[in-house]
This record gives C-alpha cells, sequence and structure tokens, in this order.
C-alpha cells in the first residue's frame, strides 16, 4: 500500500463554510482514509506533504488546450494528457478538454479521444465538454459560424449510443432555442448533461438545460422585462454556470453582481487555449489569426478567443476582483462542479473515502502541487 501524508495550515473540506485551522489528510492507495487535526507525529513524518492552504480538487470544466496543445486541432488520448498536465501547473486536478465547433460530426473524434484517455487512466480526465457545432447563428463569438447548426436525427442517434458506454461526464453546450426540444429530451434522458451557450434562450427554452457556458459571454445581458439565461441563472435557483475571472470576459462589477446572486451554483472555469503553460504566442483558429498581448487572446477584430489564465489566477481574481472570501472561491473551484457534473459523491470534498483529489496552494493562491488519485 502506499500512503501519502498532507499536512496543512488552513483547509476547506467542501463541506463546512470555513477553513479549518491545522489539518492532516491522510491518502492510502488513492483514497482518502483520515482526516483529522495534525498531531506533533504528523509534523515529525518524514516525506509529509506541507501547504498553507489544501482543497479538494480544483475541477475545470471548460479547458479547449493547454501546454501548446488544443484539443481541436489535435484530437487524441495524448493531445488530452498533455493538456490536463499543463492544467495542473495552475492547480487544476480534473478537466473536461473541451472540444469546440467543427464541421460535420467531427465531435465524434472528440469522443474517441477522451473515451481512450480514461480507459488509459490519464491523470485527471474525468469526460468531455462538446462546445458546438448545435449553437445559434446570432451568437457565434469566436466559432466557425459556417459550421454552425442544429441538432440533426443522426447527431442525437449518435450521442445517444456514445452515451450510454461512455466511461466519464459528457457536457454538451448548445442553443436549445435552436433545437426540437424533443431531442433535447432524449439527449437529456441518455445522461448528457446540457449547458446553454453561444444562445439567445428564454425562459421557457431552458427546461432540460442543467447549467450555461462562459455566464454574461455569447449571450445577451439580463434585461428587466425580458428573460434571459443571465437572469435564469442570477434571478434562479436551479442552473449551474461557467464564469471566467480573467478580469477581461467579465468585468469586475460583473462578477461582483454574479458571486452575490448565485455563489452556490457557479463553476469557476478557464476557457484556456493553448497558449496556457505553453509558449506559442500566437495560432491560427479556423483561418483566424489569434494572438495573446496583455493576457488576452483575440482575433485581428478584438472578438475574445478562449482565455490565457490557470485556475490558482482565477481563484485570485474572485478575491481580489470580485471582494469573495476564499472559501467562496474555492468551493466555485472544486465543491460547484463537482455537483454540476453530479459527481459530488466522489469529488468536491476531502473525507474518508472519497477519492485523492486535491490541491495544495501557498499562501498567495499560488499552486504548490496537485493531487489526483
Amino acid at each position: 500500500m502506499t500512503e501519502t501524508l498532507i499536512l496543512a495550515d488552513r483547509l476547506y473540506d467542501g463541506v463546512r463554510p470555513e477553513l479549518q485551522p491545522d489539518r492532516a489528510v491522510v491518502i492510502r492507495d488513492g483514497t482518502v482514509v483520515a482526516l483529522r487535526p495534525a498531531t506533533d507525529a504528523d509534523r515529525a513524518t518524514p516525506g509529509a506533504i506541507r501547504a498553507a492552504i489544501a482543497a479538494p480538487g480544483m475541477i475545470d470544466i471548460q479547458i479547449n488546450g493547454a501546454a501548446d496543445t488544443q484539443f481541436n486541432f489535435e484530437p487524441t488520448a495524448a493531445a488530452i494528457a498533455r493538456i490536463a498536465r499543463g492544467a495542473r501547473q495552475g492547480g487544476t486536478a480534473h478537466i473536461l478538454p473541451t472540444f469546440i465547433t467543427a464541421h460535420g460530426q467531427a465531435y465524434l473524434t472528440a469522443l474517441a479521444a477522451a473515451r481512450q484517455a480514461i480507459e488509459a487512466g490519464a491523470p485527471g480526465v474525468i469526460g468531455v465538454h462538446l462546445e458546438g457545432p448545435f449553437l445559434s447563428p446570432a451568437r457565434p463569438g469566436i466559432h466557425d459560424r459556417t459550421a454552425i447548426r442544429p441538432l440533426a436525427e443522426a447527431d442525437v442517434a449518435a450521442l445517444e449510443r456514445e452515451a450510454a458506454s461512455f466511461p466519464g461526464v459528457i457536457l454538451l453546450t448548445l442553443a436549445p432555442e435552436c433545437q426540437e426540444p424533443e431531442r433535447l429530451r432524449r439527449l437529456s434522458d441518455a445522461g448528457i448533461i446540457l449547458f446553454a451557450g453561444h444562445s439567445e434562450a428564454k425562459a421557457e427554452h431552458l427546461e432540460r438545460i442543467s447549467g450555461a457556458t462562459h455566464l454574461w459571454n455569447a449571450m445577451p445581458g439580463p434585461a428587466s422585462r425580458a428573460t434571459g439565461i443571465v437572469s435564469e441563472v442570477l434571478g434562479g435557483d436551479r442552473l449551474f454556470a461557467g464564469l471566467i475571472a480573467d478580469g477581461h470576459h467579465v468585468r469586475p462589477h460583473a462578477l461582483r453582481m454574479s458571486v452575490r446572486a448565485a455563489a452556490d451554483r457557479l463553476c469557476l472555469v478557464t476557457d484556456a487555449m493553448l497558449t496556457l503553460a505553453g509558449t506559442i504566442q500566437s495560432f491560427d483558429l479556423d483561418g483566424k489569426l489569434i494572438k495573446l498581448a496583455d493576457g488576452r487572446l483575440t482575433g485581428q477584430d478584438g472578438t475574445l478567443a478562449g482565455a490565457h489564465i490557470a485556475m490558482d489566477e482565477s481563484l485570485r481574481n474572485l478575491v481580489d476582483l470580485a471582494g469573495m472570501d476564499l472559501v467562496g472561491a474555492l468551493r466555485m473551484g472544486s465543491t460547484n462542479p463537482a455537483r454540476a457534473l453530479r459527481l459530488d459523491h466522489e469529488l468536491g470534498r476531502i473525507a474518508p473515502g472519497t477519492r485523492a483529489s486535491i490541491s495544495l496552494f501557498d499562501e498567495a493562491l499560488s499552486t504548490l502541487a496537485v493531487i489526483s488519485g
């Protein structure tokens, strides 16, 4: 048996609404077997891992690339493993590699790659996020307009077949107002988690929808006499939502508004591209030149093209820009996404019997280490 001891000055366990001081976590063969106050014997244990802050492993449900690797450019298990390694440098323990809009049924290649990565035991890979191509042509963002289309019967049948034996989570971002309701019902019944994104959906379109992708972006803002995705997330009590806290996609005032209204349902996402933890400064995306400058990735027309930010910097931004308390920020990076993905029985908390998934930070919320399995 392999045993690991973690000593944390402060620990968020994913359950209590406060940081617990001076805690010891014992991991054996990939499972947490004890969580207790640290003892003198613990502190004298050779090889113990020490951190200022310990939290359930951060979960990024929207990451397009990292480490000079873009999932769309290389939809393989090896590419997913590289992206996961790059994400771990910023404190992320688990990812949904995100495959964005492409022509035809290219998304099936992404599903096959994610299946292979999970079955091969790639650390931290818990599923796949398909962002498109079933989006609204009115809200394409940086996505290839020529590839955007509604769900066809062949798509629903293919996704149902995949979901029946897929070894992880399938998250599908689409514009529900552009789809036949019966097709959304079938996908939901198959166990696929549906998020609204790149969409102008109203409240009546969201019955089968569990959340929203990159809240505020590629969707209309809230209005006083009209329903929409933003108002349904912030004014309701059901929908989860991914939130990019890079200070560019959502400005500080909207960040503060969001966390004050729906902190228990917001999931911190990076929306990172291949430049994260990499060396590349510019790249071509569907014929568009994307450049990194001043922490922003944009096309030549100024359209944001994903993000260049790690999870630990996102946590710091929630505290610094949104005025959020540390526990709330850590919850948005771990517990909330575990709930959104229906994995909160094993992820998003630190307790005996749960999977060993822990992110460790210093006092400045910079990553020290990630333990994943």
